[in-house]
């Protein structure tokens, strides 16, 4: 990989990884522009309505629910810039090594870096905030000839606006600073290796942040648990755990490469024993660090969409124990096309997610075209190593789907549970309620198949990147 030029240029917006970075950022920021338009536009209509009390309490839930939505894209943002930024940095291992061989300090590397992030983010901010401008003008143009409403006006352009650009030029920065961290391990020494990760031998000497992920899993499970219980007696039973799905899942981000090489392994034997497939295994487990940052973007997406839906099942079945009975169709089909919309907006999270593996894994072929040179060299066909990148895909995509399968069913049942377990409902009036979880089918078997094709898609370029050059050029880097 061509280092970056130096800090008076913009060339190292050339350098891989960073295209997509800007592509994440203003997904983010359309992403916030256009929900803060549609609840705009939505509160003027509840307004010119006849029920102005009832409207203006809807209108503040729907403005909640939007700034929530916007938080949880901007939060899954910036963990696939961070991870982005970490895999470029060891990437940069050898530049970073001269550089401070001939006198530069490992905090002006980080700095430049960082710098790089605010670039990234203020340009992906402003593409996001001119695109998400006009698909608002668009849906509201499109909504004024449908609904043809009395009396409302909306202006698009408001300084509101400038908030989510804001927001994920920020967040890109912050994201960038923390995956930046890597260059304060870098040695004068290592000027003569390449790209580095850190070994699975090394990742276990971690024990202050191992023990502090260990630390947040438990005790977030552990308020989440009291939080269910605690949901039979009062409905705040919600807010704890809340509260406790933060942390457990905090602590498995934390900790994510000691949770994600088990998963890794259980999946890779479901790929037989064939020298590809167990090629492509020992790949994924040699750097757990890379396949742990990989996967846990996805690992979110996954969890959020999951939680939902069978949030919103249970939570039909909860009011259907309760009330003694079946649920009222009515009532049904109003929980169905909320769950509808609610999935398709946190869709875009897992889209970011999805992007970022993507990006992952192709910076990852390119920081080891001498490894697969070699393989060629040793008599490796093309097509084996295609192969073997598509299995490593589908290691890391696979295992990040079944946890977060797990992790969004526990959410999305313990928050229906602590939220609704107390509640009566009629005609039975029956509570406290206690329900196993209702998983929906359907969303799950989308999921999957979503999965499948963004593994295909993820591997498309990592494959062609990996069999374009020859042994002898790629051994010669």
């Amino acid at each position: 990989m061509p280092a970056p030029a130096g800090p008076g240029t913009l060339d190292w917006l050339r350098e891989r990884g960073m295209g997509a970075s800007i592509l994440v950022a203003a997904i983010s920021s359309a992403f916030g522009v256009v929900l803060l338009t549609a609840t705009g536009y939505i509160a003027e209509l509840l307004r010119a309505s006849a029920f102005l009390e009832e409207s203006e309490t809807l209108a503040i839930v729907i403005s909640i629910l939007s700034v929530l939505l916007i938080g949880v894209a901007v939060y899954v943002a910036a963990i696939v810039t961070s991870n982005t930024f970490a895999t470029v940095i060891a990437g940069r291992t050898r530049r970073i090594a001269l550089l401070r061989l001939i006198g530069a300090s490992a905090r002006s590397q980080r700095t430049e870096v960082a710098r790089q992030g605010l670039v990234v983010g203020a340009i992906g901010a402003l593409l996001g905030l001119v695109g998400g401008t006009a698909l608002s003008a668009g849906g509201v143009a499109l909504a004024q000839a449908l609904l043809e409403p009395d009396g409302v006006r909306y202006d698009l352009v408001h300084g509101a606006l400038l908030i989510p650009a804001a927001v994920v030029t920020l967040t890109t920065w912050a994201g960038a600073w923390v995956g930046s961290r890597g260059v304060l391990t870098v040695t004068p020494l290592q000027a003569l290796g390449g790209s580095v990760e850190e070994s699975r031998d090394q990742i276990a000497a971690r024990t202050r942040r191992n023990a502090g992920a260990i630390v947040l899993f438990v005790a977030g499970g552990a308020l989440l648990a009291a939080g269910i219980l605690l949901g039979l007696l009062t409905p705040l039973g919600v807010v704890v755990a809340f509260v406790g799905g933060i942390l457990s899942f905090s602590g498995l981000a934390l900790g994510a490469t000691l949770v994600m090489p088990p998963v890794l392994r259980l999946v890779g034997r479901l790929f037989g024993p064939s020298a590809t497939a167990r090629l492509a295994a020992e790949n994924a487990l040699r750097n757990p660090e890379r396949s742990s940052r990989m996967a846990i973007g996805v690992v979110i997406g996954v969890t959020l969409v999951t939680m939902f839906a069978v949030a919103l099942e249970s939570v039909k079945a909860v009011i259907a124990a309760s009330a003694g009975g079946a649920l009222d169709p009515e009532f049904a089909a109003i929980i169905d096309t909320f769950s509808a919309v609610m999935m398709g907006l946190v869709a875009v999270s897992a889209v970011i997610a999805g992007v970022g593996l993507v990006n992952l894994l192709t910076i990852g072929i390119v920081q080891r075209r001498r490894e697969l040179g070699l393989l060629r060299a040793l008599g490796v066909s093309t097509g084996q190593v295609r192969l073997m990148v598509l299995l490593e895909a589908a290691h890391i995509t696979i295992a990040a789907v079944a946890t977060g399968l797990v992790l969004g069913t526990a959410y999305g049942w313990a928050g229906a549970q602590s939220l609704l377990g107390s509640v009566a409902m009629p005609p039975a009036w029956q509570a406290p309620t206690f329900v196993a979880p209702a998983i929906p089918w359907a969303p799950v078997a989308i999921i999957v198949v979503a999965t499948a094709v963004l593994t295909l898609v993820a591997a498309v370029v990592p494959t062609r990147l990996a069999t374009r050059v020859a042994p002898v050029e790629a051994l010669a880097e």
